[in-house]
């Protein structure tokens, strides 16, 4: 039902009740970002006003620090303290130097819990420590990454390519977005734990629950989201307990996703026990490895999603809007490819890993997309201990630290005076090969020990699909003018979706 005022009465007096009860810091810090404090709440009211775009605020407010970064501290109040950088010292630091001081912690791992269980992204300590080992261990081998790409190139040439000429012959407009995101769960699903949903087959998305399984995927990111940037830390809890919205709408979608996932690895324990399980997919490998609970694997489950599905497709989405834009780049992309062919003579529909590996421009071209849109925008750490970050801005214990990539990528101090372009070229050395930066300039695949272990699936995976889908389309972005809204989850997504017509290349 709907919250009434009785039921408003104890969520109004907990949040009321921390100012009855104020009390005064022992540490003073001058602000230097220029925002205007208020007596009591201090800068408060900026972060509620501007929750809903907390990625594109903050970096405006972050780059007009002295050493780019901001610190808020509402303990006073009772509620959070906190730190956002897009200083690439503080980031080696924090993630790197320092990283046993800076965990994920309580608040991030109880905010995300039902989502994400104590899967690898949502662990610490030894917990995260034993899933790193064992899952770094598996993508080091061959047989893995020879498994990613025959899958990737099924899907490429068996549903993608051919869903792409029905749209050029029927002259539909696509939903990019949509289309990527069904690709990387179709993907994400046969590598980890041989599913094959078909979500982009013509009758795939709509038959077995999946298409409310996605809905429920992407409404379950958005709501953790809103409890981790919420500067009350406990709201979402009370919210949960009044059954109030969006925890309403967060029990529902848990349920939905518990429910599919649960069956995915019902059905693969069964197939297990007759011995028709497959032994060269992620969870088989994971599995050999130990005894593990129908929770464990739910956890390993859904964070395998996460990462495979809604990383890949929000890098891929965001880059071909941005070649929408940018003409040259596509031109110089299909020249490279065109020549790779040429100089192979092959004529397979797909390219061979060795083919994907000489493709620098390409490379270049989504790793440049990357650095200003950002699969992931903002990563949260928890501050273990009092601490000064190298540029000297003291963090207290129990403070949220955050380090934004999107803000590093807008910073002239950093990448240039033309960092707000979108300039592959930036990542080519003299003789026109890619030249990779420091994870900490460019922590798009998180850096330090906590460094993606699924980079390379991830380049193989979009290298294979841009490639494919370039030698033979091109597309036309009809969305209107101006840069698509951000929809800041766990991933970056684009709101409204990428609305593309596809165009038979040299047509």
């Amino acid at each position: 039902m709907e919250l009434t005022l009785t039921s408003a009465v104890p969520m109004l007096l907990l949040l009321i009740l921390p100012l009855l009860y104020l009390r005064r810091e022992t540490r003073k810090q001058t602000s230097a970002d220029g925002l205007k404090a208020y007596p009591i709440i201090g800068t408060l009211p900026h972060f509620i006003k501007n929750q809903h775009r907390l990625i594109e605020w903050s970096a405006g407010v972050v780059s007009r620090c002295l050493t780019h970064t901001m610190f808020f501290n509402f303990k006073g109040i009772g509620l959070m303290a906190g730190a956002i950088t897009a200083n690439p010292a503080n980031v080696e630091y924090i993630a790197k130097t320092n990283f046993q001081n800076y965990p994920k912690g309580e608040s991030v791992v109880s905010a995300m819990e039902d989502f994400l269980g104590h899967g690898i992204f949502n662990s610490d300590s030894d917990q995260w420590l034993w899933q790193r080992k064992a899952y770094s261990y598996e993508f080091s081998k061959r047989s893995l990454r020879n498994f990613v790409v025959s899958t990737v190139r099924f899907e490429v040439v068996e549903r993608l390519l051919p869903l792409l000429s029905r749209a050029e012959q029927d002259g539909l407009t696509l939903d990019v977005q949509d289309v990527l995101e069904r690709f990387a769960f179709d993907n994400i699903c046969c590598i980890a734990f041989s599913e094959d949903p078909a979500c982009l087959s013509e009758e795939g998305l709509e038959s077995n629950g999946r298409a409310e399984f996605m809905q429920a995927f992407d409404d379950a990111q958005i709501i953790v989201m809103d409890r981790l940037v919420s500067p009350v830390k406990w709201a979402w809890q009370i919210k949960k307990l009044l059954n109030m919205e969006p925890e309403r709408r967060m029990s529902e979608a848990l349920a939905t996703i518990h429910s599919y996932v649960d069956k995915i690895v019902r059905e693969r324990s069964e197939r297990g026990e007759a011995g028709l399980a497959r032994k060269d997919d992620f969870m088989s490998r994971f599995v050999s490895r130990g005894e593990h609970s129908d929770e464990s694997l739910r956890d390993a489950v859904t964070n395998f999603i996460l990462a495979g599905r809604d990383t890949t497709s929000s890098a891929l989405t965001w880059f071909f809007w941005m070649l929408s834009g940018h003409p040259g780049v596509e031109d110089k992309i299909v020249h490279e490819i065109s020549a790779l062919r040429a100089s192979s003579g092959s004529k397979d529909a797909a390219f061979s890993f060795d083919e994907r590996r000489e493709m620098h421009y390409l490379h270049t071209a989504i790793t440049e997309s990357m650095r200003l849109y950002p699969p992931v925008p903002i990563e949260s750490r928890w501050c273990q201990h009092d601490d000064v970050l190298p540029d000297g801005t003291f963090v207290g214990k129990g403070w949220q630290v955050y380090y934004s990539s999107y803000t590093m990528a807008r910073l002239e101090e950093i990448w240039g005076s033309n960092c707000a372009e979108y300039r592959p070229e930036r990542w080519l050395d003299v003789e026109g090969v890619f030249r990779p930066e420091s994870s900490f300039k460019y922590p798009i695949f998180h850096a330090g020990p906590r460094m993606c272990l699924g980079k390379e699936m991830a380049y193989i995976q979009m290298k294979s699909i841009v490639a494919c889908v370039l030698e033979r389309f091109s597309f036309q972005f009809v969305g209107g003018e101006g840069r698509p809204g951000l929809v800041f989850s766990v991933t970056l997504r684009m709101e409204g979706g990428l609305p593309m017509q596809v165009k038979k290349r040299g047509h």
